[in-house]
């Protein structure tokens, strides 16, 4: 029984739980036909968010104002990048995904140097940021019909029993990333920013160093996952990111990291990742129209904002 108490007070618990009535819901509905394809499917698209959502993870926890708007635009160029670079060669494979690694962290790079040098709000330097990056991603990917290589295009959709071997990778990504929020240097500065940048930088915090390798990474995480999509849809677009601003900002809010800074939670990505996407696909069983679903998806997040208390964005 105190297990259970203890369980119930960890925020990222509530996304699984979510997860799991839309799930319950959605196979009821059908009589419970296609209950397992409908989690492997839930995973294999969860996988994205969650990469994309992790980086956004780091760059809310620095505190107030601190969000990459850039993402959709750079996963779309990075997508292009990666196809091109590859050429549809099995032999190309890591070097395109280096590629696409190297074209996202360059993009988090200048994001937060727009945000240092013009002493702008990140929200406006990161939304500046993304149509520059729209525009030379059209110039650069428009009509791009180059299709992923084999090797690659079978990696991304494997499954071993079921479960796709991407999230198998990504979960061990994501294990890695809460060791560094909460064992590493690195990762408790992110949080000690989050909590008081004043306070943080008389403990002896780099703040600006810190906040460069933050943005850097939610910009290297965007570009893989560009490649990773272009893998997993046979071939790269421009609008191929579209989805992931609303996604990765909601996965963050509905998985328990505080939009206030200073708080984060790994476990409530993934967690959010599921109830999204089998929301989704719960809505289109109910055949609900797509403005609804955005509508739903809004509501969704004030719903849990203001759930978490209203949280002070100022401390």
């Amino acid at each position: 029984m105190a297990s259970l108490k203890a369980l119930v007070t960890k925020p990222w618990i509530w996304s699984f739980v979510g997860a799991l009535l839309v799930w319950l819901v959605t196979i009821a509905f059908t009589g419970g036909y296609g209950a397992g394809g409908m989690v492997t499917a839930a995973l294999s698209l969860a996988v994205f968010t969650v990469i994309v959502g992790v980086g956004q993870m780091f760059v809310i926890t620095l505190g107030p104002g601190n969000v990459d708007l850039s993402l959709p635009a750079n996963i779309g160029l990075a997508s292009a990048v990666a196809m091109k670079v590859m050429g549809g060669s099995d032999s190309m494979i890591v070097v395109g995904l280096l590629a696409a690694l190297a074209c996202g962290a360059a993009i988090g790079a200048i994001n937060y140097l727009l945000i240092w040098a013009l002493r702008i709000p990140p929200i406006i330097a990161t939304l500046s940021a993304s149509f520059i990056i729209q525009s030379v991603d059209i110039s650069f990917g428009r009509g791009l019909q180059i299709k992923p290589p084999p090797g690659f295009a079978d990696f991304t959709n494997w499954q071993i029993f079921g479960v796709p071997v991407l999230a198998m990778l990504t979960v061990l990504f994501t294990i890695g990333a809460a060791i560094a929020l909460r064992r590493m240097i690195y990762g408790r500065s992110v949080l000690a920013i989050g909590q008081n940048i004043r306070a943080a930088w008389l403990a002896g915090v780099n703040v600006g160093r810190v906040r460069f390798l933050t943005y850097t990474l939610s910009g290297a995480l965007g570009g893989i996952d560009g490649a990773l999509l272009a893998g997993y849809f046979r071939g790269a677009n421009v609008d191929i990111g579209n989805e992931y601003l609303l996604a990765s900002i909601a996965v963050v809010v509905i998985g328990g990291t505080s939009v206030a800074g200073g708080k984060a939670n790994v476990p409530g990505v993934w967690g959010a990742a599921l109830f999204l996407v089998l929301l989704l696909t719960m809505l289109n069983t109910f055949g609900v129209s797509a403005g609804v679903r955005l509508l739903l998806t809004g509501l969704i997040i004030v719903g849990v904002i203001t759930a978490a208390g209203g949280e002070k964005a100022v401390r």
